[in-house]
């Protein structure tokens, strides 16, 4: 227990005024993010290096030819250049030549096929629920004790949990929770998948005049809600998509699974040329609504809202000048070998058989784990060169002479020698796209990756607006970013999310162009009330 004090905080509470007359109070304890930073792991460094040197030949064989070419070509005058060109050439008949040019149009068609096909990003569409379905916290916490489900000890965890979690009044929730009857049904499951895919679809298929026929690949992500037949089998069947598609339903795999299905969908363009892959990424809470009484069971309840997304993407090389962005790299990190994280968030019955997700107090230390295990990884792709080296060579020294200063206590200079270098993500991506999974969370990631309150404008205000919409609230702040007309050509995007396994997914992308205001977002209405939304 004394190894985990550091990650305690305390806050005080004010809970009004009692029968008495007098003010109650009471100590709120809190578990913090590790400093994930102070402790990389040096195989995970390594791992980042290697994918960077599987790509990074080019890099170094070119400058190199560069450099000797323009050293035996820049002594020479254009009529001395032209001169040895002409006499070299004559040495040679017809065939030869022939031959050595075949040769190289060869080589050179060997290597453009060989390279990864670029992936575009031609838009993304998220569904915005109509606004019968919009509630404050207050009406939240009345359509709960409607239920005629909760006690009032549950209400009140509930409403504290509310106070605390950076969730606005203007977030979406299904009217099915306030039944007093089972909400986790497969009739309600399947009415709002319909809901919010469809809805999104339509809305994706609006604004890119694609036709569903034309898509050859798609991938639907929901942890909870699985049904036979599939979530994919039910777009494919709304909106009669050709027989031959390449569809794919991941379930149970988290609000990490965007990034995930992002990936599978990539790949599966990288094998199959010239066509457009859709991602769907949704999660339904009238289906994972938990009606029991245990607290740590609860806190879904609190979280999550509705919302759904879905993206286009294309690997045909025209549809670069269309495209929004391109995708540069996804890095994976898988941690359910370890007990712990894999049973931090875990799918099971309470005492009462009643199911739900139940979430451990491990979660935020297991996270922290995860996230430094991936961030890590990811450095070496991203970084400029001038912090890789500064980082790495801090975590060279540290791992050979860490335990010798550690030794030297009192000694500033070898407390100074054996701090941690903090890589500066800001000089790598111009915009961040954190998994708004609570207030607490968000907070705790900005002060250990040294992020402004900029930068995290986008996740606090999608928390605020929207709720934690699970796999698909990282697109629903790349829209905010877009509302607000953040996007300039080149910039760079990273999105990042972790959910159970326990896994931690980044993806990162790069603006084509300069990205104008959308006229369909689900931000256009609210977007100017924020950031002094945040505030009040």
């Amino acid at each position: 227990m004394a190894r985990e004090e550091h990650l305690l905080s305390t806050e005080i509470v004010n809970r009004g005024i009692s029968d008495g007359g007098s003010q109650k109070f009471s100590v709120r304890v809190r578990r913090r993010l590790p400093d994930f930073l102070q402790s990389v792991n040096l195989k995970y460094v390594k791992l980042g290096y290697h994918y960077l040197i599987n790509h990074g030949i080019y890099l170094a064989t070119v400058p190199v030819l560069v450099l000797v070419f323009s050293a035996e070509v820049g002594s020479l005058s254009r009529e001395e250049l032209w001169r040895k060109v002409w006499d070299n050439a004559a040495c040679y008949d017809l065939a030869t030549v022939l031959s050595f040019v075949a040769l190289f149009a060869f080589t050179l068609s060997l290597y453009i096929m060989s390279k990864p096909r670029p992936i575009y990003l031609l838009d993304f569409a998220c569904y915005k629920p109509s606004d019968d379905l919009k509630v404050t916290k207050e009406e939240f916490i009345e359509l709960v004790r409607k239920s005629g489900k909760f006690d009032e000890p549950s209400l009140e965890f509930k409403k504290r949990i509310l106070e605390s979690s950076g969730i606005g009044d203007e977030t979406y929730v299904p009217k099915v929770i306030g039944s007093s009857e089972n909400t986790a049904t497969m009739k309600e499951g399947r009415a709002e998948a319909s809901m919010v895919m469809f809805g999104a679809l339509d809305e994706l298929f609006e604004k890119t005049k694609i036709r569903p026929k034309d898509v050859g690949v798609l991938v639907v992500n929901c942890s909870i809600f699985n049904p036979t037949p599939s979530l994919s089998a039910m777009i494919i069947n709304h909106y009669k998509m050709r027989g031959n598609i390449l569809s794919f339903n991941l379930g149970g795999m988290g609000c990490s699974a965007g990034i995930i299905a992002l990936d599978l969908a990539r790949d599966m363009l990288q094998a199959n040329p010239n066509n457009y892959a859709v991602v769907v990424s949704a999660e339904m809470v009238g289906f994972n609504w938990y009606p029991g009484k245990e607290r740590s069971m609860l806190i879904p309840n609190c979280f999550f809202r509705m919302g759904c997304s879905a993206l286009l993407l294309s690997n045909r090389r025209r549809d670069y000048h269309r495209a929004k962005y391109s995708l540069e790299h996804i890095v994976r990190t898988h941690k359910a070998s370890n007990d712990r994280a894999f049973r931090c968030i875990y799918q099971e019955e309470d005492s009462q058989r009643y199911k739900g997700l139940r979430i451990s107090k491990d979660l935020v230390e297991v996270a922290g784990d995860a996230l430094k295990t991936n961030i890590t990884t990811l450095g070496p792709l991203v970084l400029p060169l001038s912090e890789q080296l500064f980082f790495f060579g801090n975590l060279v020294w540290r791992h050979l002479f860490g335990n010798k200063n550690n030794n030297a206590k009192g000694n500033s200079n070898s407390q100074l020698a054996n701090k941690p270098y903090i890589p500066d993500y800001k000089l790598a991506f111009e915009h961040f796209c954190v998994y708004a999974a609570s207030k607490t969370v968000l907070d705790e990631l900005q002060r250990n990756l040294q992020l402004s309150e900029n930068n995290m404008e986008a996740s606090l205000a999608t928390l605020h607006r929207f709720g934690n919409t699970s796999s698909s609230s990282i697109w629903y702040e790349l829209a905010y970013l877009e509302a607000k007309e953040k996007i300039a050509r080149g910039d760079r995007v990273w999105q990042i999310a972790f959910g159970s396994g326990f896994k931690c997914n980044s993806a990162v992308w790069k603006a084509i162009r300069r990205v104008k205001k959308p006229s369909t977002n689900p931000w256009i209405d609210c977007v100017d009330m924020y950031p002094q939304s945040l505030t009040q």
